[in-house]
């Protein structure tokens, strides 16, 4: 298994680049490869801020790579859970550090969206210091 990075991601869902895209396709969609939580994290941001793609764009675009026959993505529940709280409004990165930190006691954050959010979610455990 081959780990990619997150421009091997955004070429292959975004398609932007002439030469670069269709090596990604090629590459992807012939072997496995294993795209890390961070990669996830990186090209959501991506996504987000250059190509101006909306929650719910980002979250079907993900779903899409990570249900590629030839894709593991780790800790692919927590990212799945982390992009479905996102299409309900919460950040993405925010959506992540609960999903990984869900083994702990609880979650302590000064960020008060967050914990609005994510109480609001049902994370009991969350609170400001």
């Amino acid at each position: 298994m081959l780990a990619i990075d997150t421009n091997l991601v955004v070429r292959y869902l975004t398609g932007d680049h002439p030469k670069q895209s269709p090596r990604a396709r090629d590459l992807i969609d012939r072997q496995p490869v294993f795209a890390g939580v961070t990669v996830i994290l990186e090209t959501e941001w991506v996504l987000r801020s250059t190509y101006e793609y909306r929650p719910a764009e980002i979250a079907h675009a993900l779903r899409v790579f990570a249900g590629l026959p030839t894709v593991t993505v780790e800790d692919g529940a927590i990212v799945a859970a982390a992009l479905g709280l996102a299409e309900t409004g919460m950040d993405f990165a925010d959506a992540l550090h609960l999903g990984r930190a869900a083994h702990c006691e609880g979650f302590a954050s000064f960020d008060r969206k967050l914990v609005k959010a994510a109480k609001a979610a049902g994370y009991a455990g969350i609170r400001e210091p």
